[in-house]
């Protein structure tokens, strides 16, 4: 994923000849002026092209299409804004014969109480239920701003810019996925089985490689190879390795060499890996460390060929714009029916763990559960460490074939500084009524694995699966 990727917006200036069109000139330098200040690109019609670069007849309506349809590639989501009332046919029309795919916000500009005159009057406030209906009969999805109209100078017009952005980005990631699964499903996790037809039917295409390719490919990895040792010093300093092994972390090394060719040549945006137990029985190392990499470097990768996990993932990183992780609901928290421990073995990312002065801080170690079966010797690899405290959003998309469907739950909690006694990656998370989402979870068939990433993001992802990839989503509040 692209994540620095400037996003540009088409934007529209609604006019009405019947309002002060003056209103439009500084409204749109005044929108230009906050757009460019955020680094956003903008796309919109001139002064020459139309007055004060609005939209109000048949003709500027064409001319807004025309080159937005020039700019298709380009064009990561709409704003429609008022400084006036619009007309409302020239925005929609502007939109439909635009043919663009694309979020859209529309926002209208405040009056003056004291400005109520004919040459200052605006009604924006009226003019933009009118812009809405006409956007609703011609089937145009569109976003709203919380406040019905808003200063474009306001802190509350900020968040509103940065919530929009979020949705662009993450409407724009999720068109074309591409996510790739290494090895066959561990036979003991049903859980994490999925539908390809219907995640392809969604855009989103699975690429597959057998676990044996993989390992094969490791293996013939020469110990001269510059990009071994490039991988090799990047894990020594990537965490503390604790007592690890030279010998696990080249082949670690190694396997990391490969995987990240095969994701390159293969153009994927995240992965999952069978982790769970061949790879250790036959190439000897826990694949943890290279996963946490790549998910602190914005490529999610989840464990036991959870791709639907990773796909949740990818929602959430490019959503909060920070690494995401694979957790299980593992465990109650005594008696507290709103905090639950969330663990994995792990493969957390290094920025979502503490590294404070008063924590155990995050190292590479053994597995200690595969450790008691298979010997430490084969076991080496694992990420452990406490989660970071702070706001966090949690996601899980799920397949559901007998409905031919995808469907997501969404919600925020906070990650709390309390410290179970455990081994592996883990944090108590504090969600509010989190025994109704664990009903919802249990009723509805959803999997124990669930992605999180810090921020509260949990809207923007609503929006994106709901508004603008018809997905059923349940947002917990």
């Amino acid at each position: 994923m692209d994540n620095n990727k400037q996003l540009t917006f088409g934007l529209i200036i609604g006019n009405r000849g019947f309002f002060p069109a003056h209103l439009c000139e500084s409204g749109r330098k005044q929108l230009l002026d906050v757009f460019e200040s955020r680094g956003f690109q903008v796309i919109t019609l001139s002064g020459d092209q139309t007055t004060f670069g609005s939209v109000e007849s048949l003709d500027d309506a064409r001319k807004c299409a025309a080159l937005f349809s020039s700019h298709r590639s380009e064009i990561d989501g709409i704003i429609v804004s008022l400084p006036n009332f619009g007309d409302e046919r020239a925005v929609a029309n502007s939109i439909r014969w635009s043919e663009l795919d694309v979020p859209i916000l529309v926002h209208a500009f405040p009056d003056d109480p004291g400005k109520l005159q004919i040459s200052d009057r605006r009604d924006s406030f009226c003019g933009k239920i009118s812009v809405c209906n006409n956007l609703h009969q011609y089937g145009i999805k569109y976003s709203l701003t919380t406040q019905h109209v808003l200063d474009p100078g306001s802190d509350e017009f900020q968040v509103e810019l940065d919530r929009f952005a979020g949705i662009c980005r993450v409407h724009r990631a999720m068109k074309h996925l591409r996510v790739g699964v290494i090895g066959a499903r561990p036979a003991g996790f049903n859980t994490v089985r999925f539908s390809e037809k219907i995640l392809e039917r969604a855009g989103i295409s699975v690429e597959p490689i057998d676990l044996s390719e993989i390992i094969f490919r490791a293996e013939k990895v020469s110990e001269d190879n510059p990009q071994l040792e490039a991988k090799l010093n990047g894990i020594k300093t990537y965490l503390s390795k604790n007592k690890t092994p030279d010998s696990a972390l080249v082949l670690i090394a190694k396997l990391g060499v490969v995987i990240d060719k095969w994701i390159e040549d293969q153009q994927l945006s995240a992965i999952a890996i069978q982790c769970w137990t061949a790879l250790e029985e036959i190439y000897g190392v826990v694949p943890c460390t290279i996963m946490s990499m790549l998910s602190n470097a914005y490529m999610p990768a989840a464990c036991e060929t959870d791709i639907l996990g990773a796909i949740s993932m990818y929602a959430l990183t490019t959503a909060a714009e920070k690494p995401s992780a694979i957790v299980d609901f593992n465990n109650n928290y005594g008696e507290d029916l709103d905090k639950c421990v969330l663990f994995h073995c792990s493969n957390f990312p290094k920025d979502l763990l503490d590294h404070g002065k008063n924590v155990s801080q995050p190292i590479i170690t053994y597995h200690d559960i595969l450790a008691g079966a298979l010997g430490q010797d084969s076991s080496w690899g694992v990420v452990a460490g406490e989660l970071l405290p702070g706001p966090y959003t949690f996601c899980r998309v799920s397949s559901d074939d007998y409905s031919g469907s995808l469907s997501v739950y969404v919600g925020e909690g906070t990650m709390t500084t309390d410290k179970p006694a455990s081994f592996g990656g883990y944090g108590v998370i504090e969600i509010q009524q989190l025994q109704e989402l664990l009903q919802y979870i249990c009723e509805n068939g959803y999997e124990h694995h669930v992605s999180i990433a810090p921020g509260y993001t949990a809207s923007i992802l609503e929006e994106v699966f709901s508004k603008y990839l018809g997905w059923s989503v349940y947002h917990h509040s």
